[in-house]
Parts: C-alpha cells; structure tokens; sequence
C-alpha cells in the first residue's frame, strides 16, 4: 500500500511496483488490455475469463479517466512520467489494478482478496465516493461536527468509511451479481432527518448552484415545488407517510414510520419490509440508509452522477452472469411494486435484491447528480429521460398515493409530487437501489 504521503514515483515502493508491473508485463498489455479480443484472455479458464474482462475494463476505464495513453502502457519511461502527477490515492489505486491483473495471468486465477478496503477499492473506488458525498453533506448543512439530527431530536453520526467497507465485504457474495449489473454508485442518506428540512436545504442547494453556475437554467422565485401532503408527513404521532411498503393499500400495506425505522434501527432489527427479511440482524446504521445505485453509465465505473431513467424502448442491459434490463416507463407504482416483490423470491430474477426509492433518498441523489454533473436528475420534460415514482414509500390515507418526482425543463424547478398508485404516465418509470 502506498504510504500517506507525496512520494516521488522513483523513491515510492508502491509507484516502483507499477513501474515493474508494466516491464514484466509490457510485452502483453497491448493485447490484453487494449485489443477487443483478446487471446491472453482465451488462454485462461473459462470461469475466469469474465473477471479477464472487468479488470481489463477497469485499467481502460482509468487510464481514460487520467489521460493516461496507449503508448505509455508498454513504455515504464513514459508511464513513469505521465503517473508522476497522480494523487497518491490513485497511484495507489493503479498499482492494485495492475498488481490484480499480473496475478490473474501469471497464475490463471483472480487473487484472493482478504481485506476489506482493498475490496471495497477494488470494486467501488469507495474512498472518493464516501469523501466526496461526506463533503457535500456537510458543505450544505445536514452534517454538522460528523452527526445530523433526526426527527426524534437525537443526534445520528455519519456511517463511517471502514463500517460501509466492512458491510461491503461481509456481503460481496451476494452483492456480486449487482456488482456486475453495475450498481456501484454509493448513497449515503440521513433518513432520520424531517421531510421538511430536507426540503429546504435541497431549495438552498439549488439557490446557491445557480449562483455559482449561471448557465444553470432554475427559477430562483420558486425552484422546488413540494405537494402539501409532505409537510409534516413523517413527524407526529400518525405519520401520514410510510417507507418500504409491502403493498399500496390502506389497509396491511407493512410499511413502517419513520419513528418506527429509528427505533428498529437503534435496537439492530431492522430490514426493509420489501426485501422480504424478518428477524435477521438489522441492516444499516441508526438515523441512515446506504444505498448502491446505478451511475450514469454504469459499464463505466468512473461514471459520475446517477443511472437516468430510459424512455421506452431505448432501456439497456447490463450484466454478465444474470443480464439486467432497464425497467419499462409507462407501468403503474403497483406494477413496479409487483415485481420488486417477487424478485424478492427469486435468487435468479434480475431485480433480486433491489428497492424503491423514497423522497429522502432522491432529494440527496439530485444534489450529488446536480453537483457532479452539472445537469438536474429526472429531467422528464426534455424527453430524453423520464420522471420517477418512488416505491420506496407511501402515502396510505391519501387515496393510495405513491410518491413521483421529476426536473420540469418548462418550469425550470425541481418538482415532488405523488400519484395514485394505480396511475400511469408514459414518460414516469421507476429507479431502484440496493440497501447495504
């Protein structure tokens, strides 16, 4: 591992061994990592050839993301030079690749990995995700001093790095295959915070984004519109929204308060009820959800802001092992509900796994999105992407309502609506996440 602070390439141990990795390998990386097909890859056993190919796309994706040429692969002068301007952390983060991709052809079997950071940086570029959202947090006032403040008045710190990575490790088998479909954008919400206070800082953001990006295109006089039934909703003695609902109906829909969340939270027994978990150990840290979503390309793991919704027909697949396809615009929340429900049941179904969003959750992915990109999530009116329901949440007293939300291009402002649960709009479809 690289020491923690700025070495010279020629003085690092860790920026020698990128250097030696390359002279060992030099003479294969233009076909095994450059060329489309590859017989370095054939040459392996065929359980390990996809794993050939996520790694070899891993150093193509970051020597893009760095400006690192083809020719310099096979130079170590070269390389030496243009590396030379790395931060230490992605130094450290090519000497592993480089390091993984040695082991997998000498040995003709991927390295076993033990340790729980190097995973989570191996497979997530953890690190620069939980950094970067941790700033964001606290540069727009929901983390004060590491903690946010939930709706019941207690103090909830910020889920810590090495706890996201060690949950990461914990569940690598079982999140392998979403791994492959290619959730791997980190989402760290305060879910203890109100609704209400959530509303106003997403405004602010927004207020102080245009301010700073006058091309950005926001009605100052009014850049969120919020329906009324959200003042208020998750606070008091009867709530009127519940999260992670097992049905849209007044009556046994099995979703829970937020005051109901916190305490299961605080007691380590809580589990979403969609995912279809009772009694096991509860997931999550109190006052928090995480979350692994889709990028905005998510074949590119150095993609920033999040996965758009697809209009019809132009939905993609991802994934190897089990091949995902993009959700359909154009269902009702309670046909999306549908599927997400059995997908529970299904180890092999391509949405196993996956959960709706709630209005927390998107609130916080729009000013990442917004931030890393430039361009508002959900942007449904200029007709390349659509609105979202958010099945992650409900409203049962209000006529079976299920929370949508979208980016009006018309009205320029941010817009958090709900819908009959049995509405259908051909252009509003549905983003799902993993709860870690």
């Amino acid at each position: 591992m690289f020491p923690f602070s700025r070495p010279t390439f020629e003085s690092s141990p860790s920026a020698a061994s990128v250097e030696a990795g390359f002279q060992r390998t030099s003479e294969i990386l233009g076909e095994a990592i450059m060329d489309s097909v590859s017989s370095v890859r054939d040459s392996l056993p065929e359980q390990y050839r996809a794993h050939f190919e996520t790694l070899r796309q891993e150093i193509i994706d970051f020597t893009k993301a760095h400006g690192i040429s083809r020719e310099s692969l096979g130079k170590p002068d070269l390389l030496r030079e243009v590396t030379s301007k790395l931060s230490i952390q992605d130094l450290e983060r090519f000497a592993l690749l480089l390091e993984r991709f040695e082991y997998l052809l000498k040995h003709k079997e991927p390295k076993e990995i033990t340790d729980s950071l190097e995973y989570v940086e191996e497979f997530y570029h953890l690190r620069e995700q939980y950094t970067s959202q941790v700033s964001l947090l606290e540069q727009v006032g929901i983390l004060e001093n590491g903690v946010t403040t939930g709706i019941d008045g207690h103090e909830y710190p910020v889920p810590t790095f090495e706890q996201i990575a060690i949950r990461l490790f914990e569940r690598r088998e079982t999140l392998e295959t979403k791994h492959d479909q290619g959730f791997i954008k980190l989402l760290l919400v305060p879910f203890g915070m109100s609704l209400d206070a959530l509303k106003e800082t997403f405004k602010q953001f927004l207020l102080k984004y245009k301010k700073s990006a006058s091309s950005f295109d926001l009605n100052a006089d009014d850049p969120l519109s919020m329906y009324k039934v959200y003042q208020g909703a998750d606070i008091g003695n009867s709530p009127k929204l519940v999260y992670y609902p097992l049905s849209f109906t007044r009556e046994g829909h099995g979703g829970k308060t937020k005051a109901q969340i916190l305490k299961e939270q605080a007691e380590e027994r809580w589990t979403p009820a969609s995912k279809g978990v009772v009694g096991e150990k509860g997931e999550g840290t109190p006052g928090w959800t995480v979350h692994l979503l889709q990028p905005s390309n998510p074949s590119d793991s150095y993609s920033l802001g999040f996965a758009s919704i697809p209009k019809r027909d132009e939905e993609k697949v991802y994934g190897i092992e089990i091949p995902r396809k993009d959700f359909e615009t154009g269902q009702t929340p309670d046909m999306y509900r549908s599927i997400l429900k059995e997908a529970q049941d299904d180890k092999d179904s391509p949405h196993h796994g996956e959960t709706g969003m709630t209005p927390e959750d998107w609130i916080i992915a729009s000013m990442i999105h917004l931030s890393e990109t430039g361009k508002p999530l959900d942007d449904w009116n200029k007709g390349t992407e659509g609105g979202s329901y958010l099945t992650g949440a409900f409203f049962p007293s209000v006529v079976s309502s299920v929370p949508y939300v979208f980016w009006s291009y018309v009205r320029h402002k941010a817009n958090i609506d709900s819908a009959s649960s049995t509405n259908r709009n051909h252009v509003v479809g549905i983003r799902t996440a993993i709860i870690i």
